[in-house]
């Protein structure tokens, strides 16, 4: 039978950040993916990470800036990045006056344990 999902669970983080668990560990007991909608303030920043999962990131309004070794990514609205596991990145906001908002779907499912932020 069909799991419905009729509210996300809000994720408590630092920095401001909104995140919703559609999908995954905290809201449905999903180990093997998640789907979060998240909504990054103006200037928001996190550290670097390596996760042990691939991350799929689908810009609804705003920039997405994707820092990797090497370079960055800025994802605008309308488009999507693949951060494979494994890969060392950053995501933040570039923008100081505007919101970033996206979807982001993890699999395996995100968890702090498999994130690998760098302190």
């Amino acid at each position: 039978m069909p799991r419905h999902v009729t509210a996300p669970t809000r994720i408590p983080v630092p920095g401001d950040k909104t995140i919703k668990e559609h999908v995954g560990r905290v809201n449905t007991g999903t180990s093997s993916l998640s789907v979060a909608h998240m909504i990054a303030p103006p200037g928001w920043q996190e550290p670097a990470q390596a996760p042990a999962f691939d991350e799929v990131t689908i810009v609804v309004r705003g920039t997405m800036r994707v820092e990797y070794d090497g370079g960055h990514l800025d994802v605008e609205a309308g488009e999507t990045v693949l951060c494979e596991a494994g890969e060392r990145i950053r995501y933040l906001n570039p923008s100081e006056a505007d919101e970033c908002e996206y979807w982001a779907i993890c699999t395996p499912a995100f968890s702090p344990d498999a994130v690998h932020r760098e302190a």
